[in-house]
């Protein structure tokens, strides 16, 4: 755990971080705009059939025409997949005013689907994926597909660059990540075809999981172990605020072509200032390359105006301090390593129900704005708005009554709430609303928990990895979402008491996960190990206490009897 005061000595929490910390914090507030990018691009707009040709009638308006041409639905609007085969002229009365479609006795008119396209409404919205290439009626499942492919990126991101970038380094995969974000963005906007975009979104979705998994560690290793909490809160608010930027930005940009644009070329950006970072002297250390980070803490030293105790740091005090982390990193280590101990099972187990649950519920609410039948811009502001307050209250909870029980209270609150949102009437519309911005509320503080959670329970020599497996298990919560929402068919209830119960049982999971309030990092697996170990000790050592206690009880009975 020597690592740590060698970061007091080069200043602490100084200069440095915090120009290394909020450089890095600034991809962010995009990544939050790619995110739940979606929500806007694949916006579903009003539409209804195009009407025969042969139904337009000089004299007639376009509602009138729309009537005769089009059949109405249970709520009173034009059914947007089917159309009459032939014009039903007397829905029309003899004046010219329109007749309730109830006139017509069922079976006596013939429909067929929307042969010649689509009438859009795009009073909201200049165009968006669905307009484009009518991914509607019968293709209409090709929404949840552009999503998928999104987060089948994430994934796999995941998977590759939590492995690559413990072998290469942090700087490197950030580098590449930010370029891959900004290339396959700017590709996106310009694609010709939804194959095309779901191919560019993928490698969207496998830039943004680079960025983050390499972003986060950049952050955690540079930086104090007492104020991980602030800092890890800090930079969960750029994201919070980039969900606002992104209601706003779309406001403004209504085309999605140009929305996608907007949001990918700030990543040309960020990839040029990325040359700037060092990269992280604890993983230096652990590849191997004790000279390179002697020269990094040296330059961090520096610039935080701490020039004469950097130059104190040398090859043999770095060898000296560290040598059990530096004996360490002989082995060579890979995936298999986080369930290898008992200890590491137990962490990657719970860790993967927690991640898996909280983005499962986290995008089963918040990827369908339209169904709250609010402004899309305005709840996407609420959702986003939402975080504030309830980041504030896990930073504290997490500061006070720990990680751990900050981790179970967010999961099983989320989970109470969809579950009285099901008892609640759909036309209260404006309380299941609030009901779920709570929920939705909880699930974003669960998130700020289980990033500065997990990076805190994986020793450093496979923390990347381990973030890699939590990261891909909340990719693939993300994908199973669509898929459960599909159940409406089946039961209405039936996607809420699944969307419920996983946080939930999630929630108790967590209950089993080591505290790290004012834990030094773990370096190795042997330092991961030392906490189960300890939690061992402590229960047996209560055993002794408890039977001793029991054991002066009895005697002291026996001496009154």
């Amino acid at each position: 755990m020597a690592f740590a005061d060698l970061l007091q000595q080069v200043g602490g929490m100084g200069r440095f971080q915090y120009l290394h910390v909020t450089l890095l914090s600034l991809p962010v507030f995009m990544l939050a705009c790619h995110n739940i990018l979606q929500n806007f691009v694949a916006a579903v707009p009003p539409h209804h059939c195009i009407p025969s040709g042969n139904f337009s009638v000089p004299g007639f308006s376009a509602e009138e025409t729309l009537h005769v041409g089009v059949p109405l639905d249970r709520h009173g609007k034009p059914e947007q997949c089917r159309r009459y085969v032939r014009p039903q002229w007397h829905l029309l009365g003899g004046n010219g005013s329109v007749l309730p479609e109830d006139t017509i006795q069922e079976g006596e008119v013939e429909t067929e689907g929307c042969v010649d396209g689509w009438d859009y409404d795009m009073s909201d919205m200049k165009t968006t994926i669905i307009s484009e290439w009518d991914l509607v009626c019968n293709l209409r499942s090709f929404k949840r597909i552009g999503q998928t492919s999104y987060m089948g990126g994430v994934l796999v991101g995941a998977l590759v660059f939590g492995s690559l970038s413990d072998r290469f380094g942090r700087r490197r995969l950030l580098l590449i990540s930010n370029l891959i974000l900004a290339v396959a963005g700017t590709c996106t906007a310009f694609s010709t075809s939804f194959s095309m975009y779901c191919v560019f979104r993928f490698f969207c979705g496998m830039g943004l999981s680079g960025l983050i998994l390499n972003t986060f560690s950049l952050i955690v290793e540079w930086i104090p172990t007492e104020v991980r909490t602030i800092v890890g809160t800090v930079t969960g608010y750029c994201y919070t605020i980039g969900q606002i930027i992104l209601a706003v930005v779309a406001y403004y940009i209504r085309d999605w072509r140009w929305l996608t644009l907007a949001v990918s070329l700030p990543f040309f950006a960020f990839f040029l200032y990325s040359w700037w970072f060092l990269e992280s002297a604890r993983w230096l250390v652990l590849s191997k390359k004790p000279e390179q980070a002697v020269k990094n803490l040296k330059t961090v030293a520096f610039i935080n105006g701490r020039q004469t105790e950097g130059e104190k740091i040398n090859l043999e005090v770095l060898q000296g301090s560290m040598k059990k982390e530096m004996s360490c990193s002989q082995s060579k280590y890979s995936g298999v390593d986080l369930v290898r101990t008992r200890t590491l099972r137990t962490i990657t187990l719970c860790l993967s129900a927690v991640w898996f649950s909280t983005s499962f519920a986290y995008y089963g609410l918040s990827m369908d704005l339209q169904k709250f039948g609010v402004n899309i811009y305005l709840i996407q502001v609420i959702f986003g708005a939402v975080d504030i307050p309830a980041k504030v209250i896990v930073t504290v909870a997490m500061s006070t009554v720990g990680r751990r029980l900050s981790q179970c209270a967010a999961l099983i609150v989320s989970g109470v709430t969809i579950y009285i949102n099901l008892l609640v009437p759909y036309d209260l519309q404006i309380v299941r609303t609030t009901l779920a911005v709570i929920g939705k509320g909880c699930l974003a503080a669960s998130f700020s928990c289980c990033y500065l959670y997990s990076g805190e329970l994986y020793p450093t020599v496979i923390r990347q990895n381990g973030m890699g497996w939590v990261t891909m298990m909340a990719r693939f919560g993300a994908m199973v979402a669509p898929m459960v929402l599909l159940l409406v068919e089946v039961k209405v209830w039936l996607p809420g008491l699944i969307f419920g119960g996983v946080p939930i049982l999630s929630g108790i999971f967590a209950y089993f996960l080591p505290e790290t309030l004012n834990i030094n990092l773990p370096d190795t697996i042997q330092d991961a190990e030392d906490w189960g170990s300890k939690k061992e000790h402590f229960k047996h050592d209560s055993t002794k206490e408890e039977l001793a206690l029991k054991e002066q009880v009895n005697s002291t009975q026996k001496e009154v009897a």
